[in-house]
């Protein structure tokens, strides 16, 4: 877990709903429970900045950063599609139909882009997906890239078009592959009567989300009526909510410590 990445995880998990902002002198000691050194959270850090996630504030505890406009809708879109709270899907998708890009970087970054919001390529310029999405426009213009829209219903084979568009069956793997991992990763815990320790449990609760975050580039969140029979994401799902929800109180109380604690003179300057 890089510390960039460590980072978007913190905020979006605990941070975002105690204000979206933090001391440094926090933030250093929250990812040291995670392996990541105090040097790797400022450079990250500054990055961020750059970048226009995160924004100088000034806290009663010291220098401290805040969450940006930006990076508040891109967390909170990623949590409703983390914890599946979609709504439901009006059976319509949504086509773009973009401008051809010739620059091999912007390209690669509109490409991603559009995956992490779940639209898949149909061709060399349309694309699909089944919900539309709050972060479209900032990731046109951010790429400077036209692109038309619409709305349809689709009279044709779903099945044929989801599968055409989507790798359900390595998706299917990835899932399996989730889950033989996460049980082995929370082994030796989820059997105690006793929660494991505070710092543990974050640990544990952050790998946990980490590695489930990673299917947000993946999984558009397809209705279920759309996924094959006995789709392994769900089972994952099942097995991700249950154990987040365990590691959750003991892994609040110690961010919480970690927020009311002024940390040593060092912590508190990037």
């Amino acid at each position: 877990m890089n510390a960039r990445s460590a980072l978007f995880d913190l905020y979006g998990d605990h941070l975002r709903e105690r204000g979206g902002r933090a001391p440094i002198a926090a933030l250093v000691r929250l990812l040291a429970a995670l392996g990541v050194a105090a040097p790797a959270v400022r450079t990250a850090v500054s990055r961020m900045v750059r970048q226009e996630w995160l924004e100088p504030v000034r806290l009663p505890q010291g220098p401290g950063y805040a969450l940006t406009p930006r990076a508040a809708r891109r967390l909170d879109e990623a949590a409703h599609r983390i914890y599946r709270d979609l709504g439901p899907w009006d059976g319509h998708w949504h086509l773009l139909v973009v401008e051809r890009v010739r620059d091999r970087a912007r390209r690669e970054r509109l490409a991603s882009g559009l995956g992490y919001l779940g639209y898949a390529r149909l061709d060399e310029s349309t694309w699909v997906g089944p919900r539309a999405s709050s972060e479209l426009d900032p990731l046109l213009n951010a790429e400077s890239v036209r692109a038309e829209r619409f709305v349809s219903a689709y009279e044709g084979d779903v099945r044929g078009l989801v599968a055409r568009a989507w790798d359900l069956d390595g998706l299917g793997r990835a899932y399996e592959q989730w889950m033989a991992d996460a049980r082995e990763f929370v082994a030796g815990t989820e059997s105690d009567v006793r929660v494991p320790s505070d710092e543990r449990a974050f640990a544990i609760r952050s790998r946990l989300v980490h590695e489930w975050r990673k299917f947000l580039f993946r999984d558009p969140g397809l209705p279920p009526d759309l996924l094959p029979e006995g789709w392994p994401g769900i089972r994952a799902a099942r097995f991700f909510d249950a154990e987040a929800a365990r590691l959750l109180p003991a892994a609040s109380r110690f961010v919480d410590g970690c927020l009311e604690n002024r940390g040593n003179e060092e912590d508190n300057g990037v």
